[in-house]
């Protein structure tokens, strides 16, 4: 069903990427559509937690194990809740400038009527969550450069 890959070089250092990404319980601060955020569980290189996602008249919780390979690789598996399946990865390998960083999403939602909501702006919508860890970049650590366009970006 839905995918996304893209990767960017962003001016910040693999283990500030890994830190944003990996600190699930902030995302309602910034993420748009996530309305909330609760660790169940944590424990080294293993976070488990509860999302509840929000757009238009939906709002769905999930669960998911969130493997943490400091600095290289946040990777996201799916527990339970509205999805048939759901797959993330965001990578962080440092290069000359910063970090490129390749993420990944692939989903499906159980609900036909989901699934028809969200795949007309699946794209956008992806877009505007990975805007939103650059500007959080930006934010938390203080740069000011322009942002660069992917490197390279797929939509399946």
């Amino acid at each position: 069903m839905p995918t996304h890959a893209e990767r960017q070089v962003l001016p910040y250092s693999p283990d500030q990427m890994f830190d944003l990404v990996a600190d699930v319980a902030r995302y309602p601060e910034f993420l748009p559509w996530c309305v909330g955020a609760r660790i169940r569980s944590r424990e080294p290189g293993l976070i488990v937690a509860d999302l509840t996602i929000g757009f238009g008249p939906f709002r769905e919780s999930f669960t998911s194990r969130v493997t943490l390979d400091r600095p290289r690789a946040v990777d996201v598996s799916y527990q339970n809740g509205p999805f048939r399946y759901l797959r993330n990865h965001w990578g962080f390998a440092p290069v000359p400038g910063g970090t490129e960083v390749d993420f990944f999403v692939d989903f499906e939602f159980r609900s036909r009527l989901l699934q028809a909501a969200i795949g007309p702006v699946f794209t956008e919508a992806v877009r505007r969550m990975v805007a939103a860890f650059r500007r959080r970049a930006a934010q938390l650590y203080r740069v000011k450069a322009t942002v660069p366009a992917p490197v390279a970006a797929s939509e399946g």
